[in-house]
C-alpha cells in the first residue's frame, strides 16, 4: 500500500496507526458518491407499509368503548351457526336425526330440559313431558311429578308452592352433560346414558341449602315415535364423581350474579 494519498498526505506512522479519509473535494466533474439500491428499495418498502396502515386506520370505524358499569343481559346460550334443531315451543329443542348420533343429541338435551327451572312450573313442566317421553310415559308419569314436586318439597328447597324463589334469592337449578353413551341402538330404538354434572341449591343471605353440584349417570330408553326420539323410561345412578378441587367456595352474591348473566345452553350436543 502506497504512503502517498491522493491528499498530499506524508508517510503515514508504523503499523497499528490510522488512516483518516477527509471529505471528497467539491469537483463538478466528479461523479457524487451513489447510495446503495438495496437501502433505496427498504426506505421505499417502509414508507409504503407506513401509509397503508395509516389509510386503514383512517378508514376503519372507531369503536364504542365497553361500559363496565352495565351488566351483559341474561339470554341463554343458542348455538351459533346453522340451527342444529328446531325448538318447539318453550324452547324445547326437536328434530334430532334419525341415527346413532341423533340418538345421544336428543339424551343430552333431554338431561338439560329436565334438569331446569322449569320443571318447578306445573304448568312448564306438563309441557316439557309431552315434549319428551311418549304418550304412554308422559300419562303416567304426569301424576307422579307433581307428587314428587310437592308444595312440601318445594318447600324445603326453600320456595313457595309456586316454585319461586324469596325475594333477594336465586334458586340455581341447572343439567350439564360431560359425555354421552350408547349402550345399544337400533333405527325404532335406542338406549342412551348421560353423564353429566347438576348444579342445584339456593343462593341468598338466608338460605339454608347453599348451590352445590353433583355428578349422575341419566340413561334413557328412547324411541323413535313419530318422526323424533321420545323417552319411554329413563333411570339415574350417582358418579362417577370425580375428586374435588381446590377451588374455594364462592360467595352466594358471585353465584347469584353469575346465573344471571351467564344463560344455559338450549342445544348441549
Amino acid at each position: 500500500m502506497s504512503t502517498d494519498d491522493q491528499y498530499g498526505g506524508g508517510e503515514v506512522g508504523g503499523t497499528g496507526q490510522t488512516r483518516t479519509r477527509f471529505p471528497e473535494p467539491s469537483d463538478p466533474y466528479t461523479p457524487p458518491r451513489r447510495t446503495p439500491r438495496g437501502l433505496i428499495t427498504v426506505v421505499g418498502v417502509v414508507v409504503l407499509l407506513i401509509a397503508a396502515i395509516a389509510f386503514a386506520n383512517q378508514s376503519r370505524t372507531p369503536e364504542a368503548p365497553p361500559t363496565a358499569d352495565k351488566a351483559p343481559a341474561t339470554n341463554p346460550t343458542a348455538p351459533t351457526g346453522t340451527q342444529p334443531v328446531d325448538s318447539s315451543p318453550g324452547g324445547i329443542p326437536k328434530g334430532f336425526a334419525h341415527d346413532e348420533q341423533g340418538a345421544q343429541s336428543a339424551a343430552a338435551n333431554f338431561v338439560v330440559t329436565l334438569g331446569s327451572e322449569g320443571m318447578l312450573k306445573m304448568s312448564l313442566r306438563h309441557t316439557i313431558m309431552d315434549a319428551i317421553y311418549t304418550p304412554e310415559a308422559a300419562a303416567q308419569l304426569k301424576g307422579r311429578q307433581d307428587a314428587a314436586y310437592s308444595p312440601a318439597f318445594l318447600t324445603s328447597l326453600g320456595l313457595d308452592q309456586n316454585g319461586n324463589a324469596p325475594q333477594g334469592s336465586t334458586f340455581v337449578t341447572r343439567a350439564v352433560p360431560v359425555g354421552t353413551r350408547v349402550e345399544s341402538y337400533s333405527p325404532t330404538g335406542a338406549k342412551v346414558s348421560v353423564w353429566y354434572t347438576g348444579l342445584v341449591g339456593l343462593s341468598g343471605p338466608k338460605s339454608t341449602d347453599p348451590v352445590r353440584t353433583t355428578w349422575k349417570t341419566w340413561t334413557f330408553e328412547l324411541s323413535w315415535v313419530s318422526g323424533g326420539w321420545r323417552v319411554g323410561s329413563d333411570t339415574q345412578q350417582d358418579g362417577p364423581a370425580p375428586v374435588p378441587g381446590d377451588v374455594p367456595a364462592s360467595t352466594s352474591d358471585d353465584i347469584s350474579k353469575a346465573v344471571k348473566e351467564f344463560g344455559g345452553f338450549t342445544y348441549a350436543r
